[in-house]
């Protein structure tokens, strides 16, 4: 995590709390500590931690696609039995923090004997966009039939290609059942078997069936491995002990939650921001949040609980930018997560004392049949923005410049003449990094809710029908300031063949702002560079037919700077 270095219009219902119920009573932390034994709690820690990183290191091992393999698009976590977060991989943050809306989905759906894993992917049941499908696995530790399991473990990734109209799932849809296939939670295994026909309905519904298998595998593979190692860690240490550190894990991330609130000032911080537009229309969409930190009185001493309030954004939109609540959730974890030291466990814990407010039917907290695609991959990006930007407001040196703020995402599908079968090839494109209170911002990667890698050239050329004319910094692209904004990158790719390309981008036409008398950053561009050398200027959200020795060109924005 890279943060703290330093429409149709539909009627809107009361505001739905997505996130915190506060405890009527807060522990004493003084009490606790006496209790805790610091160095079990520090190797429980590392322990969970370690399950989580093996499971994403089977996963990438193991995946068919360049983009889980190479660029890492996935993200693995650890559970307790009652489905709360206790360890995340250090994956993809828009991932992970939507991933225990999953987990309570797959437990409601039914009950889950060993040997089960569930898979799901719909977004207004706990998922983000299509094209992440989470499977879900119970971990009963006793062999012998018993009521609940001890753990859960889950795997998500991004399916290059999941159906629906665009090849890559991507594109420029109305409505979810243009954007692919929606899964609700079902079992893929039962008992340790496979369940054929669930997976020959998935299989028949996307365009490269085979690299769905495989990453289906990957995912088997690695929801296997978190299971074998919290077995051995319950019979190394024994499951009660195991589970009681799992306890203290969540009462300890929220009692540093809470031990950092104290120490910003208490008071209303609102900030809005904008998407460029929903690709449908070129009207902006206005995102606002309201952040309230209040002092309160309980039995055991003062603590400070805080509200993060999106009344007063837009309604839904016709075109895929709408968010879910899992995703809107998942950013107001991710900052937060990022305010407090690399060594706090990323656990439920933390968000104890922070209640999340999204007007249902808004941007931020769409109902169905809204299109998601872009929700997840752009709108969380102006969600962390506008939330970093309420904060500067209380603690101001914590807080950098806005980043690149869009993850570019870049689709091209057809036929590889090499195989005669069909491609789908998704990326997303770096950006600048904001400035920070105390130095300059990182030029040339990801930032915030994506935590990928690029595609490298060769695998890139290897695996695909297409050729990478141009992959480098972009001068000048990050904005002025005290410190410096990042830059952006220019990448440029030749097609081979006839190919069909969508983008999903942000930040071209309103530019990522500077901070504290920063400059902004430069919006992106992009273009289409003919085989007969004309140049096509297109907007931030298109789809358009490409034959061979066309080229597309994505010069993305740099980052805010940061001081005068």
């Amino acid at each position: 995590m890279l943060l703290c270095e330093g429409a149709r219009r539909q009627d809107m219902k009361e505001p739905k709390i997505i996130s915190g119920h506060w405890p009527s009573i807060v522990p004493s932390f003084r009490l606790r500590l006496m209790k805790r034994d610091p160095i079990e709690l520090e190797i429980f820690k590392n322990l969970y931690h370690s399950i989580a990183e093996e499971m994403g290191a089977a996963l990438r091992r193991t995946a068919f696609s360049p983009n889980i393999k190479e660029r890492r698009d996935y993200s693995c976590a650890v559970f307790n039995g009652d489905g709360e977060v206790i360890a995340m991989g250090d994956h993809m943050p828009v991932h992970l923090g939507s991933m225990p809306m999953s987990v309570r989905a797959a437990v409601a759906a039914g009950e889950m004997s060993s040997g089960d894993v569930v898979m799901l992917n719909d977004p207004f049941r706990g998922g983000t966009h299509l094209p992440d499908i989470t499977l879900v696995a119970p971990v009963y530790i006793k062999q012998h039939k018993q009521a609940a399991p001890d753990f859960y473990v889950a795997s998500r990734a991004h399916h290059a290609d999941v159906g629906g109209a665009y090849a890559g799932s991507m594109g420029l849809c109305r409505e979810i059942y243009q954007e692919g296939l929606r899964i609700p939670p079902v079992r893929i295994m039962h008992a340790g078997v496979m369940q054929a026909d669930v997976l020959a309905l998935l299989l028949n519904n996307v365009r490269t069936p085979e690299e769905r298998e495989g990453d289906l595998g990957a995912q088997l593979a690695a929801c296997h491995t978190g299971t074998e190692r919290l077995r051995e860690v319950s019979a190394r240490y024994g499951l009660d002990r195991a589970k009681r550190a799992a306890k203290e894990l969540l009462d300890y991330s929220e009692e540093l939650m809470r031990a950092f609130l104290l120490h910003m000032p208490p008071g209303k911080y609102h900030a809005e921001d904008f998407l460029d537009n929903d690709g449908i229309t070129d009207k902006p969409v206005k995102i606002a949040v309201t952040v309230t930190l209040g002092q309160g009185q309980r039995s055991h001493g003062a603590h400070r609980m805080i509200t993060v309030d999106f009344t007063g954004s837009d309604p839904q939109v016709e075109g895929s930018v709408n968010a879910v609540e899992a995703i809107t959730y998942s950013a107001c974890f991710y900052v937060f997560r990022c305010l407090l030291a690399d060594d706090v466990p990323a656990t439920a814990g933390l968000m104890r004392p922070i209640r999340v407010i999204a007007p249902e039917g808004t941007i931020v907290n769409a109902r169905p049949p809204a299109a998601v695609a872009g929700g997840n991959v752009e709108t969380s990006q102006r969600i962390v923005d506008v939330l970093l930007r309420a904060l500067s407001q209380a603690i101001p040196d914590r807080i950098p410049a806005a980043a690149s703020g869009t993850m570019n995402n870049l689709t091209i599908g057809g036929v590889d003449p090499r195989t005669g079968r069909p491609f789908a090839y998704y990326e997303t494109i770096a950006g600048g990094m904001g400035a920070r209170p105390s130095k300059n911002g990182v030029s040339g990667v990801h930032t915030h809710m994506t935590n990928s890698l690029n595609t490298p050239a060769e695998a890139l050329e290897y695996a695909y029908p297409l050729r990478v004319r141009q992959y480098s910094l972009r001068p000048g692209s990050g904005g002025p300031g005290k410190y410096q904004g990042g830059n952006g990158i220019i990448r440029e790719i030749e097609v081979l063949t006839e190919c069909e390309v969508t983008l999903l981008s942000e930040r071209r036409v309103l530019a990522p702002r500077g901070l504290n008398g920063g400059s902004d950053g430069a919006p992106g561009t992009t273009s289409v560079i003919r085989s007969g050398g004309s140049v096509e200027t297109m907007p931030g959200k298109f789809s358009t037919r490409l034959s061979p020795g066309d080229r597309i060109r994505i010069e993305s924005p740099g980052g805010g700077g940061w001081g005068k």
